[in-house]
């Protein structure tokens, strides 16, 4: 079962970063999982490079914002004179129907006009045939001469007036109507043309200021993309440099920082194994039965941690042989594939995430030592259930804070005993660990805190 008093502890001492001798030097410019825990210290020459190439993609960065800026500002104008080209065009389509419109209604208005025209030419017609079949193209003066007294000549005469004026001022108004028709058509015909020109120029107006926005809108795309390679371009260059500026910060303070770390181990070695004098020392895990199952369902095996006496203090030293290649590789990868995984309090056993206990009984994830448990299970190595016990059954396996390798277990404790031990985690190199922070957070990648809280290292694959 996983430490009660330790997890208690956990908020208290999980915002401790102490002084922090490694983590921002090394988080840059080294892939995760290198070989080797101490970068090679970069030569001046090969800084000035590194400065030089960055300076470099930061001037093309430059220009090509530049460019995109005046692409995406003529891609803007473009669009506007779009908008503005669109309305003159639906101006003068509107236009164009009103006077089709109009053309519609002046020939309907000329119809009516020849109809009443045809009418007014009957009679005339008739006046001409009636004229011709009398001898005379006045028969009105033919019925003057055979009036029978005076007072019907009179009479005849006047209506013989009235008749011509009639006749007259019919074909004065048909002539009128035609006229007046032909000049409305005429003037529809003329709109109609004008309108329907107007309407193609609107349309060829709109059909280039689309092809104009089009083509600007492709110029700013591809200026994106050439601007997205060069920020990525100057990025690497800029990640280049910072790696080479942590690795000379690394390779001047690596001797100071693999001296504070070894010894701190000592000091709690001593503290432990002062066992004379009537002072107790730690107790190791149970080793009952061969293991103790833990609370997140995973088993913490004490095989190998028995010992002569009632109490036996944890070794201490660079004492781990080489590190397993293939187990290693499958660790740090299992413990990669979990990443984003809920944190659990006591979840996580050799076989996954699992439900935590109260107050995590419905959170499903990993706490620390679970991860841990389960990434080096899928390489078939057994390290036990609780952080303490991953400390005390590889405790003959110690390494310097100075020779950490790939896969090597990182402790952190809150006194001198390992039975303070509450937090763990896996080194992957370049100053980086894959850990179960904790309540509230995921699997991450966080860099290395060595501070006054850091308890030492083990390496499970040795």
């Amino acid at each position: 079962m996983r430490s009660m008093n330790a997890k208690r502890v956990r908020d208290r001492v999980a915002v401790r970063t102490g002084g922090v001798l490694l983590a921002a030097a090394l988080a840059v410019g080294i892939a995760p999982g290198a070989a080797q825990a101490a970068p090679p210290n970069p030569t001046d020459s090969q800084l000035a490079g590194a400065a030089s190439a960055r300076d470099q993609a930061a001037a093309a960065v430059g220009a090509i914002s530049a460019q995109l800026a005046a692409a995406q500002a003529s891609a803007d104008a473009a669009h506007q004179q779009a908008l503005i080209a669109l309305q003159d065009y639906e101006e003068k389509q509107a236009a164009a129907q009103q006077a089709q419109t109009d053309a519609t209604a002046a020939t309907a208005a000329a119809d009516a006009a020849d109809a009443a025209r045809a009418q007014g030419q009957d009679a005339v017609d008739d006046y001409a045939r009636t004229s011709y079949m009398g001898g005379s193209t006045s028969p009105g003066f033919a019925s003057l001469l055979t009036s029978g007294s005076p007072s019907e000549f009179i009479e005849r005469s006047a209506l013989l007036e009235a008749a011509g004026t009639g006749r007259t001022d019919v074909l004065a108004e048909l002539t009128t109507l035609q006229q007046q028709a032909d000049v409305a058509e005429t003037q529809a015909a003329t709109a109609l043309t004008a309108a329907t020109d107007l309407q193609a120029q609107a349309e060829q107006l709109l059909a280039g200021a689309q092809a104009q926005e089009s083509a600007a809108r492709a110029q700013a795309d591809t200026l994106a993309v050439q601007s997205a390679d060069l920020q990525a371009q100057l990025t690497a260059a800029q990640q280049t440099l910072y790696g080479m500026q942590g690795a000379r910060q690394v390779a001047e303070q690596q001797a100071a920082a693999a001296r504070a770390a070894a010894a701190a181990v000592p000091t709690r070695s001593n503290s432990q194994s002062s066992s004379s004098g009537g002072t107790a020392t730690a107790p190791r895990p149970s080793s009952s039965g061969g293991g103790s199952a833990s609370s997140g369902g995973g088993s913490s095996s004490s095989g190998g941690s028995s010992s002569s006496g009632g109490g036996t203090s944890a070794p201490v030293g660079g004492n781990a042989g080489a590190p397993s290649g293939s187990a290693v590789q499958t660790a740090i990868a299992a413990a990669r594939s979990q990443i984003g995984v809920l944190y659990s309090w006591g979840g996580g056993n050799a076989s996954g995430p699992t439900y935590g206990i109260s107050p995590d009984t419905s959170v499903y994830g990993f706490d620390c030592s679970g991860l841990m448990e389960y990434a080096y299970a899928q390489a078939g190595i057994r390290v036990g259930g609780t952080s303490r016990d991953q400390w005390w059954l590889n405790r003959n396996k110690q390494v310097d804070a100075g020779s950490l390798q790939p896969g090597d277990m990182l402790f952190w404790g809150s006194g001198s005993a390992y039975t303070s031990i509450y937090h763990v985690a896996m080194y992957i190199g370049g100053g980086q660990m894959i850990e179960a922070p904790d309540r509230g957070q995921r699997v991450k990648i966080s860099s290395v805190r060595y501070g006054s809280d850091y308890y030492g290292a083990v390496r499970p694959s040795a």
